[in-house]
Parts: C-alpha cells; structure tokens; sequence
C-alpha cells in the first residue's frame, strides 16, 4: 500500500446552526427528521445571536418537544466554528445510546465516551480530542474524582433539571443500611458524640417509630475529635465509598451528615464543583432543561453562580401532545388499586414510575400488572436498552426515581402511573422537606420531576397517552392551587380535566371515557378536546410564593458553599448572612432558619475573638425564631457559651403539670396500664374508644385534655394553661382515600372558638391549631378556600408515632425522674426526656400541623 501524502483537514463553516442543519453538509439518514419544528429553529437562532459567549446557558425545551436535536446541531456547529472538544453529557448511558443513535440518524459525528475510561476506544477519544466529533458521555464521567475527559471548549448538558439528582449526589457518600450495615454501623460509632444514649440505642437495636423515619442533620466541624474519628470512619470503607470521598474529603470540615435509622448521607448541600477542571474550565454550559424555574434550582444543583435562562421566544410553548390525567382515588368505590389495574388492562402496557425504593418499584409494577403481563425492572433495563420494553407487545415497566430520559412514543406505551410524590429522593431531600420546613426550596425540583414523569409517553405533538396519579400523597400535591397553577397552561387544563372527570365519577364511567381516549376518534375530538380547551382559557402560570426570594439567594448560597468547602468560614458565614434577607416571606421561613443556623455555626468555626463568637451566638438564636417550632434545632449541639434557650410557655407548662404528678401520689402501674391502655386505643377504628385514647394522650403531654361536652364538639381538647390549645376531630373510622369532606373542615373551624366560650374567654390563645385526623389527606381546592388558616390535616399514623414516643419518655421518666429530690433537677430532666423523644408540645404541635388546609403563604 502507497503511502498517503499530506492532506489538511478542513471543516464546512456556517454562519448558525439552523444553516448548517439547511445545508447539505451534514449526511443525514433516510430516518432523519423532514424539518426543524418552528421553536427548535427560534432557540438556535436565538443562540446564534445573542449567547454564544454566555459562559453558562440554559435553554428551555419542554419535555417531548425535542431538546436533543437542537442540542446536537449547537454542539456541531461549535465544534466546526472553533477549536476546542465538544462534550454533550447525558444522566445516564441509556440516555447516551439515545442521542448517539439521535446523532447518527442526523449525520451529526459523535464519539462513545461512556462507561469506564479504560475501555474507550483511543480512536474515539482522539477524535474528541482532535475536535473530530462531539463526545457523547455521561455526567458521572465528568464529576468524579479523577475525569479523563479532554477538557472541553464547550459542555452540554441534557435533562439538566435532573442536575441535583445526578451532580449533588455525586459530592458525597450515601451507605443504606441493608446494602452494609457493618459500614452503617462504623459511621454511627463515629458520630456518637453527637448522639444521645437513647437515639444510639434506637439505632444499634430494631426499629421503632421515634427513630426509623426520622432524619437527623449533624454537623461534624463542631467538634474537631468526632470529625476526625468520621474521616477515619470513611477512609477505612471500601469501594465505591472510597471513591466518594475523594470527592469530600478536602471539605469534609463543611460537609452536613444525614443520618436515619435507614441509611445514612454525607455531602455539602451545594456540590463544589468549581474544583473540576473538566466542568470549570470549559469556555461554555449549556444546560438544556425541560423546565426553567426561577428559584435558583439549577445553580444550587451545579454550584454555578449565575446561569443565564434563555426560555423559548414563542410566548405559547409547543404541545407535546395529549395527556388524560386519573385520579383513582378519587373515583367512587375506593378501590384505587383494582382501577389502575382496569386502566393497564386496556393496552396490556405500562409504565410505572415511583420514588421508593427500586425493590419496591418493581413490587408495585407487579401488582398493577394483569396476569400473563410480563413485569420488567432497572436490571432488565439496563441490560437489554429500552428498547426490551418499547417493542414488547406487552408488558409493565417498574422504575424508581426515574423520571426522566425514558423516550416512549406512539403506540410503544400509552399508559404512564406516577405512584407516591418524588419529594424526598435522599435524605438531604428528606431533612429539608420533613425536618427544616423547607419545602419551598424543593418546589422546583418536585415540580419538574412530576412533569417530566407525566410526559414519558408523550413525545410529540400528535402524541397522547394515560397519565393514572396513585397515592394519596401526590394526589394532594394536585389538590393544593398552588402547585396546580405554577404548571404550564396547557398542563393545568389537562390536570384540572382529570380531576373534574375523577372526583365521585363511577369506574365504570371512566374505563368509558379512558377507552374513548385511547381510540382518540372522533367521540374524542368532539368532546374531550372541546373540554380540555375550556379549561385551557382560564389557566395562568403563576410561579409559586417564595420563588423569586429563593432565586435571589442563590448566588450568594453557592459562593457561601464555595467559601465554607475551602475552609473560609467567616467569609461563607457573611455571604449566607447576606442571603437570608432575601427569603424573607413566610413560605420560605424554614430554609431562612436553616441559613441563619449554618451562618451562625460557620462564623463560630472561624471566630478570632468573644465580639464574632457573640454574633454567631445570636444567628443561631434567630435561626430559632426563624424556624418558629423547628424541632430539629433543639437536636443540635450547643455552641460553647450559648445560654440555654429557655422553653417556650407551652412547654413551661407542660413540664410544670408533669413534675407535680411525679411528685405526688405516683402509682407506676396504674399508669403503664393507661400507656398500654392509650397505644392500644390509637390503634384501633372504634371512635368512642379512639376518643378516650387521644385525651389519655394530652393528658400524659402535660395538657389539661377532655372530651368537650355538646353536640358537634371536638373529640378531644389539649389544653396548656392559656399559652396554647389544641382541638382534635378524629376521623378513625373513615378509611380509604379520597378527599376529606367539606363539613368535616366547616365543624373544626368553629372547635377553638367553642372551646374559648366554655372557659369564659373572648378567644383561643394566639397560635392555637385544630387538627383533623383522617386518612382521607387531600382536600378539593375548592373546599379548601374554607378553612380557617389554624386547621390542619393529618394522618392518624401521626398519632400513633406520638405515642408510642410518650409511652417511651414516660418510662424512663418512672425509672430516672421519681428519685431526684430537687423539684429543679426534676424539672431539667423531665425536659431532656421530653425533647429527646419529641414529646415537648411544642415539638408534638410541630408533627401535627405539617399539613395546613388552607392554601396561601
């Protein structure tokens, strides 16, 4: 063979994307696309024009209007325009095959970079390298700890709305307890300074309720001894966890630990990924996003300070699709179940989307699926593609956590359930929404999670599919009108159609109308979409309150993070100082507590004098007051020379009432007999039995309790003296979902008001809630407007919990508190029990009123 002489490779420039993709320089298949849809063409042009220097872009796109395309022709069109690698970085490798396969058919070179960096092809390396083609890769192989990626002139970013999901967990260790539970074990020994005797004895033993769905946040810098035993702890645990850390352990010092009976996460709560040379040194981000929220999710979720959005030009989206909403537990016979199954049953064919755990996922897969109805999961996924599903003629696909990156058009699946609401995806996750009260802070991400599930199997505009939401607790989510108008328009319409069409309809009739849907004939056209559209007229996307606060803040909180990782405390303390003014409103008080607190702690950490101590000091006192009955403060270590902070007037009381039964005529059996009295009452239906069970309850947390007498009355009554009241309706032998009936709302808005005329008072103590106990935990919208602000909702489940922990604390308290004969030290040791089992009522009135009724701030 003869030698080849020199030849210059040269590559075809265009002035834009939209002309290189009008050229006929890229080889497309016979499979491409005819054309660009008139947005992908508006983004690219925009692009072009106006951003091609933004160091960080994102570009809106929503889910099944084509984001990929237009992603690929940005990346080719850099790629020939300047000298630099491309990089186009997907979740995960099934996503990569996806738009691989996506680039070929388009005549767009792109080169394999998944998996591990051993086994790439050099050839394919060196043609990224060489800006040959456009690396396809995952978002794994840049963050970690040691990336062999060339360092790219530009980075794009697919699905970035999955960023918290796929880049914070990334930056740091997450050890389930079932997985190793000798490495659990390992990490608990070393974080037993911060622990009580009774918490390490819940977690050494078998799970209880006071320990096994709590989230505990500990930060290990407050003690240099145990955060050094930690580092010890971690390196000492095998792969992958080794791995891990090497990402952390520069920054350990800022790192918060969540810990659960269930598992345990270590992990800074915004990734420092300015540390990767891969991610920071690129000239360009692009993030390509479904959503484009204001509330500063994608910068936490990359560490980035400010991400530029370019949303779409065309004030109206495209339709991607249409999509019938079910409300099964909704509809008449409270067999949510059996429904699901009827609807699968239509097409032999369905998605499953859940937030549990993958085991879990795939059990629920099988129970919906029919017989003879083949049941898939994550391993079957992942060995054979999604093809293994897509083409199957039938057949339930179970996944957890998955809501994005699974491409389901046509007749390849019509029928998508979203089972429980994917809010609490890691116990960070789990700490902010059920702890901090932070919930405002994961509105976004929750958000786009549930529109991205609904839309798997619609992926084009003449597209259409079943969307079935299982589970009273994401049936709720749709309940509030909060979440439903922070939608967009066309999205609220197809919601709202759903729920009208669901609420009291029977099966019966909606098998019926899913079965008109799934034909969408002409019965459809003429009067489903005419429906549809009127609700389309009154829909206004409203962003939800405390987004703009929240967006605000966000630059400030990843230069805090930055600042903290690199062991600059006092200058991370001013910039988190800095940003809590900003998420000043009422929905955003719980996350304003958490930054006071870590403001305070940080400024403690790098103090150089009693003036800087003082100050820290006094964040955490306002943390306090910020987080108003967050009982995970009470949790937290004592920074030295704090005063302690003295006890709220309910708990004053409290103490007080308990202290003087123990120092009177105490007869330890009596009352383990009314503890066992009380534990087995709460869990069982029978009302008046029930009844007797939550007065018991208020009496043994300290609380004057009784059954009011009258007709309509409250079924028990807690009362602190007059610094705060508590009425309860109990509805115990209501079972199912469903929604909780409006007269049960209208009779405990009067409860408080009663309660007050029997004791000769104009009106309640300030702050005073009134409780209904129902499994029933969704309200129509509708009915909601009329509750009072001070009604809440929650699951007697709740009750049972509280239980069993006052059961708890008061056997200690026979054991420990009756031989201390100062009342004083009595009365010390009866808090710590207290609070040690969330028992004070200021704790207890915080478990009972996480769900208020009414919708507002």
């Amino acid at each position: 063979m003869a030698f080849l002489g020199k030849t210059k490779r040269t590559v075809q420039q265009f002035p834009s994307p939209e002309e290189l993709y009008l050229s006929e320089s890229l080889p497309r298949t016979t499979a491409a696309v005819d054309s660009l849809w008139l947005h992908q063409g508006d983004v690219i042009r925009a692009y072009a024009q106006d951003h091609q220097d933004t160091p960080d872009l994102a570009l809106e796109l929503p889910t099944g209007t084509g984001k990929t395309l237009p992603g690929l022709l940005i990346a080719e069109w850099v790629r020939r325009k300047t000298a630099g690698p491309v990089i186009y970085a997907t979740p995960t490798k099934q996503l990569a095959q996806q738009v691989a396969a996506t680039a070929e058919r388009e005549g767009v070179p792109v080169a394999n970079l998944t998996g591990s960096a051993k086994h790439w092809d050099p050839a394919d390396e060196a043609s990224v390298e060489g800006s040959e083609a456009i690396g396809i890769t995952t978002y794994s192989a840049i963050f970690n700890s040691s990336p062999k990626l060339p360092e790219p002139r530009l980075l794009i970013f697919d699905d970035a709305h999955a960023g918290e999901q796929f880049v914070g967990n990334e930056y740091g260790i997450s050890i389930r307890r079932y997985d190793d539970e000798n490495a659990y074990l390992e990490v608990v020994e070393a974080l037993k300074p911060f622990l009580s005797g009774l918490l390490i004895q819940r977690l050494e033993g078998e799970p209880d309720p006071g320990a096994h769905h709590q989230v505990r946040l500990i930060l290990p810098a407050v003690d240099q001894t145990a955060l050094t035993k930690l580092d010890a702890a971690l390196a000492s645990l095998p792969k992958p966890h080794s791995y891990k850390l090497a990402m952390i352990r520069s920054g350990l010092a800022a790192c918060c630990v969540y810990l659960s009976y269930g598992g345990i996460q270590i992990r800074p709560m915004i990734p420092p990924t300015y540390e990767n040379h891969i991610y920071a040194r690129a000239k360009q981000r692009i993030y390509l996003s479904a959503t484009l929220g204001s509330g500063g999710e994608l910068e936490r979720a990359f560490g980035r300070r400010k991400i530029v959005r370019m949303p779409l030009p065309a004030k109206t989206p495209p339709r991607s699709g249409r999509r019938l909403f079910i409300f099964p537990d909704l509809v008449k016979g409270g067999d949510a179940i059996g429904l699901t199954r009827q609807i699968i049953d239509l097409t032999h064919k369905a998605l499953v989307l859940s937030q549990d755990t993958v085991s879990n996922a795939e059990a629920v897969a099988k129970t919906l699926a029919g017989d003879n109805i083949p049941v898939m999961g994550r391993d079957d996924l992942e060995r054979q593609g999604l093809e293994s599903f897509s083409d199957a003629p039938t057949g339930v696909l179970g996944l957890a956590n998955r809501y994005d990156g699974l491409d389901l058009p046509g007749d390849a699946c019509r029928v998508v359930v979203l089972e429980g609401k994917p809010d609490a995806v890691g116990l960070q996750e789990r700490f902010l929404s059920e702890r901090a009260e932070a919930n405002a802070a994961l509105a976004e991400r929750l958000r786009t999670r549930i529109v991205q599930g609904a839309g798997r199997c619609t992926r084009g505009p003449n597209d259409y599919a079943v969307v079935v939401v299982l589970g009273s607790d994401i049936m709720k989510y749709f309940s509030r009108p909060e979440n439903l108008k922070a939608l967009e328009p066309e999205l609220q319409a197809e919601v709202e159609f759903g729920w009208q069409n669901s609420k009291g309809a029977d099966p019966e009739e909606v098998i019926e109308n899913v079965e008109m849907f799934l034909e969408h004939g002409g019965d459809w056209r003429e009067q489903g979409e005419p429906a549809v559209a009127e609700f389309r007229q009154d829909a206004v996307k409203v962003e939800p309150p405390g987004t703009d606060a929240l967006g605000k803040a966000a630059a400030l909180e990843v230069e805090a993070w930055q600042l903290a990782f690199a062991g600059d405390w006092i200058g991370a303390s001013e910039k988190l100082q800095k940003a809590v003014p900003h998420v000043g409103p009422a929905a955003t008080r719980g996350y304003r507590g958490l930054l006071l607190y870590l403001a305070g702690v940080w400024l403690h950490l790098g103090a150089q004098d009693e003036t800087q101590r003082s100050r820290a000091r006094q964040l955490v006192r306002e943390a306090a007051l910020a987080a108003n009955r967050g009982t995970w403060l009470k949790e937290m270590r004592d920074l030295p020379g704090a005063e302690d902070v003295p006890l709220v007037p309910e708990d004053v009381a409290a103490v007080n009432q308990l202290v003087a039964r123990l120092r009177g005529q105490l007869k330890p059996k009596q009352i383990n007999d009314a503890l066992t009295e009380m534990r087995a009452a709460l869990a069982q239906d029978e009302a008046t039995r029930y009844e007797r069970g939550l007065t018991t309850l208020g009496s043994f947390l300290g609380a004057e309790a009784s059954k009011p007498k009258g007709q309509g009355r409250c079924d028990s009554a807690w009362v602190w003296d007059t610094t705060i009241w508590m009425t309860i309706e109990a509805k115990s032998e209501q079972h199912g979902d469903g929604l909780l009936p409006l007269k049960s709302i209208r009779q405990t808005n009067t409860q408080l008001d009663e309660l007050a005329a029997d004791r000769g008072m104009d009106h309640p103590p300030a702050g005073s809630p009134s409780i209904i106990l129902s499994d029933k935990l969704s309200v129509d919208p509708r009915d909601a407007q009329t509750a009072n602000p001070n009604v809440y909702l929650t699951s007697p489940a709740v009750v049972k919990e509280i239980a069993g922990d006052v059961a708890s604390f008061w056997t200690n308290l026979l054991m420990t508190a009756v031989g201390i004969t100062s009342e004083q030290a009595q009365k010390d040791h009866v808090t710590s029990v207290m609070t040690e089992n969330g028992c004070l009522p200021s704790q207890v009135i915080n478990r009972l009123t996480q769900g208020r009724i009414r919708p507002g701030d």
